[in-house]
């Protein structure tokens, strides 16, 4: 999954090549290949088709260790499913007149502008890495031995790569080397990756290097070797020759699935916004105004993916009181309206965050975000809970159709609802989310006991 900022991949530059690459081959075809065919036939297919297709070959899978071999392979695989499709586009509307040389024409002329620019765009990169230091990840390497020197040789030979390496820990040198003051370093340091070496570590220590990165958002990664390892779904990685394992893979990082998430909660959450709020909002904020004095909706800053502050807003169920960002609803509330009780009893007043689904701050399912002020003594408290910012917060999820909704009496509730919301996000899929959903409805009509 894509971040922003000083050591993240830029979240723009596969927005941008998808519309230079659109832009090219749709200009192509118009203006020069197929000037016959009426553009308003030919380009919303070509769009669609496009994207599908790039999603499906990978074609804008290229990170800052991906080899030119790599994207040569994307290029080529791209350019023959494409010519494929626009030889069958031809095929079904035959009375064009389309000759087949044309398309090759058309689809190598597409694919030298199309290769010119990926590889420019690769290339400058580089180059920004290397000169300006920008676009770059803050690494430390656990271990030292062959492997490991030969990964710090990469980062520190190739600064094109956008790789800033601060420091290789010798976990041998048992007199120098303590777990706790590494961890302390890389917390001082603001480090993004972490790299261990598997042989080198015991399996306590794997214990606590993988819980310390997981509550502090820290990205892992090994260096295999031939010592067994955790029985978990790991994912290879090339940096130029020296294989990397990723421990925790997230179905969400993939493009595709990406793609597919965001697809359903703009439909989802627009199809409610136009059949549903259109017409609920107004008689809800004239049933709250004529309880109480304040504003119709309650906004309230909450911590979302990678951990960035948003305002997730709902319909207001409480009199304006300055407890509100710091306390959740308990039963028997005093502060929740007449209105409120049944809004939330109903979970009407979750409904205008929609609008933070539609806006792209929150999704239809996934972890259920909380208060910064609780977000902030989870973190301490419990082991792990940081592990839920690697996705996009949801409305509903699965902790709350698990029993695990509402107000957290004790810390059993929130440890529950974390394992439940690991579970989610690496064994997520679409027909989960529709799981959850139609759950998510029946628990509504049906009640719920802490829905209060």
């Amino acid at each position: 999954m894509n971040r922003f900022g000083q050591g993240g991949y830029s979240g723009y530059l596969r927005l941008i090549s998808y519309v230079i690459d659109l832009s090219i081959i749709n200009s192509l075809a118009v203006l020069i290949f197929f000037k016959n065919v009426d553009p308003f036939l030919f380009v919303p297919i070509a769009l669609i088709s496009w994207v599908i297709l790039s999603l499906f070959s990978k074609f804008y899978e290229v990170y800052r260790f991906t080899r030119e071999i790599t994207i040569v392979s994307l290029i080529f695989r791209q350019m023959t499913l494409f010519g494929m499709l626009t030889l069958s586009f031809s095929g079904f509307n035959h009375d064009l007149g389309i000759h087949p040389y044309t398309i090759f024409k058309y689809v190598l002329t597409a694919f030298i502008f199309i290769s010119f620019f990926k590889f420019s765009l690769y290339y400058l990169l580089q180059r920004y890495r290397a000169i300006f230091g920008g676009n770059y990840r803050i690494t430390v390497i656990l271990g030292r031995n062959k492997q490991t020197i030969a990964l710090e040789n990469f980062f520190n030979k190739n600064p094109e790569y956008g790789y800033k390496h601060k420091k290789t820990f010798n976990l041998k040198d048992k007199t120098s080397f303590n777990l706790e003051e590494c961890f302390q370093f890389i917390l001082k340091e603001k480090i993004d990756e972490i790299y261990c070496s598997i042989s080198e570590l015991s399996n306590s220590q794997m214990d606590m290097v993988i819980n310390f990165a997981d509550n502090n958002l820290k990205i892992l990664k090994f260096l295999p070797d031939n010592k067994d390892i955790y029985s978990k779904k790991l994912k290879y990685e090339y940096y130029d020759y020296i294989p990397i394992l990723s421990l925790r893979n997230i179905p969400l990082e993939d493009s595709v699935n990406q793609f597919f998430k965001r697809a359903f909660d703009i439909l989802f959450s627009s199809f409610v916004i136009i059949f549903l709020l259109s017409w609920l909002t107004p008689i809800v904020a004239i049933l709250i105004k004529l309880e109480s004095k304040g504003p119709v909706f309650f906004k309230q800053s909450r911590n979302g993916f990678n951990y960035k502050e948003f305002d997730c807003y709902k319909f207001r169920s409480m009199t304006p009181n300055e407890d509100a960002h710091l306390y959740q609803a308990t039963r028997d509330d005093q502060r929740v309206t007449k209105i409120g009780k049944f809004i939330r009893k109903t979970s009407i007043d979750e409904l205008p965050q929609f609008y933070n689904v539609l806006f792209g701050d929150m999704s239809v399912v996934g972890p259920r975000p909380h208060m910064v002020s609780h977000t902030n003594m989870y973190a301490k408290r419990i082991d792990k809970f940081m592990v839920r910012h690697f996705v996009k917060p949801g409305i509903t999820g699965l902790a709350q159709i698990s029993g695990f909704r509402g107000e957290v009496e004790t810390d059993k509730d929130i440890i529950g609802r974390v394992k439940y919301d690991i579970f989610y996000i690496e064994n997520w899929s679409l027909l989960l989310d529709l799981k959850i959903i139609t759950k998510t409805f029946i628990n509504t009509v049906k009640g719920e006991e802490k829905a209060y």
